[in-house]
């Protein structure tokens, strides 16, 4: 599986964040996007997750699915949780899965792996932002995706939880999964480097 872009342009609000932007990455393989506040990793994160519209170039995907689109191959993990604070750990993971579809994984199974089977009733609402974003990377176990779209995730995270991640991450890639992550820290697994923007 490959996934590129070329020549891609975006516009935001009337401002071009960036123009003439090419990139690749393979299964396998993890690519770390960085570069300073406003240089448009959050942006590319969200035209390969189909959340906004290339001004130019293109975004293609080769090897994958051929009956389903790019963003519905990929998880998209952004700065916001996405949890509803009424439902408890497990409903909420029990509703993306129902929403996304595709194959799903054991929602008891994802919980425990990222340290929340003590949290499974508890809900959203009470969760430390820590417990919260442990709860985000679960939905990327709770629905089998491919392609992971990662927007600084390992923020919020103790060292405990970024080693959980950095394992959960590496399994990923070892069972030919992609990971493009737009980061400011070290993700924890090794990552080609993608610079956006000139210095970070």
């Amino acid at each position: 599986m490959r996934l590129s872009g070329r020549g891609l342009k975006c516009v935001r609000g009337g401002r071009e964040v960036f123009s003439g932007l090419d990139f690749e990455s393979v299964s396998g393989e993890a690519l770390a996007v960085v570069g300073r506040n406003g240089s448009g990793k959050t942006s590319l994160l969200r035209l390969i997750a189909g959340l906004l519209h290339p001004e130019g170039g293109s975004i293609d995907l080769s090897g994958g699915d051929t009956e389903l689109t790019l963003p519905e191959q990929a998880h998209y993990l952004g700065h916001r949780d996405a949890l509803k604070p009424a439902l408890s750990v497990m409903e909420n993971l029990a509703f993306w899965r129902d929403f996304l579809g595709g194959e799903a994984g054991d929602a008891a199974a994802g919980i425990a792996r990222v340290g929340l089977s003590h949290a499974a009733d508890l809900p959203a609402a009470f969760l430390s932002a820590g417990q919260r974003r442990r709860l985000s990377i679960a939905r990327l176990l709770s629905v089998r995706r491919p392609i992971w779209l990662l927007d600084e995730p390992t923020t919020a995270l103790d060292v405990a939880g970024q080693a959980v991640f950095a394992g959960l991450m590496r399994e990923h890639l070892a069972g030919g999964g992609m990971i493009i992550a737009a980061t400011h820290a070290p993700l924890g697994i090794e990552a080609r480097e993608l610079r956006i923007g000139g210095a970070a």
